[in-house]
């Protein structure tokens, strides 16, 4: 029986043994695919360059089957819309609508994150809020300045975070 499976699969299957382990002499043989296989004597392993894995069971893992090719321009249905580009996977239309989409919710989020700037920097008062009467202790009302400073500090970078994503999408 041939079994096939990629390196990285092998190892990992290895590695985490499993189920499906072999018991029998497993062989890996060279080549473009690396073709691993308990189907061989071992003569035939030898003249084929094949080296005999010892020491761990082989748990083979099958991956997915490859897609076939399609056929070239007789593929397309008639009456499909103009071909794309290769490298295209989403048409021109779709992706500028899902561009201006997004422009639109980062810009509402920039506006809502900018609000509670200008509210928390308000409050903040330059690092000399009013105390609370819970704050008796000098401390909590120290705690909170502190926890002020670090929310202005947080929104301003998400406010950067939001202009950098929005210069992404261009103009």
């Amino acid at each position: 029986m041939v079994r096939r499976a990629w390196l990285a699969g092998w190892m990992m299957a290895a590695v985490c043994g499993g189920a499906g382990a072999q018991t029998t002499a497993v062989y890996r043989c060279p080549g473009p695919p690396v073709l691993y296989t308990d189907a061989l004597t071992p003569a035939e392993a030898q003249d084929k360059g094949c080296r005999l894995i010892e020491g761990a069971p082989v748990t083979v893992i099958q991956g997915p089957r490859p897609r076939p090719a399609a056929a070239g321009p007789s593929a397309t249905p008639s009456g499909a819309s103009a071909p794309r580009s290769a490298d295209a996977k989403v048409e021109p239309a779709a992706q500028r609508q899902r561009d201006a989409d997004a422009r639109r919710i980062l810009e509402a989020e920039l506006r809502r994150e900018e609000e509670k700037l200008a509210a928390l920097k308000r409050e903040y008062n330059n690092g000399e809020p009013e105390r609370r009467g819970e704050e008796r202790n000098y401390q909590t009302y120290l705690d909170r300045v502190a926890s002020m400073k670090a929310g202005l500090m947080r929104i301003e970078s998400d406010i950067a975070a939001i202009k950098r994503e929005l210069t992404k999408l261009g103009p």
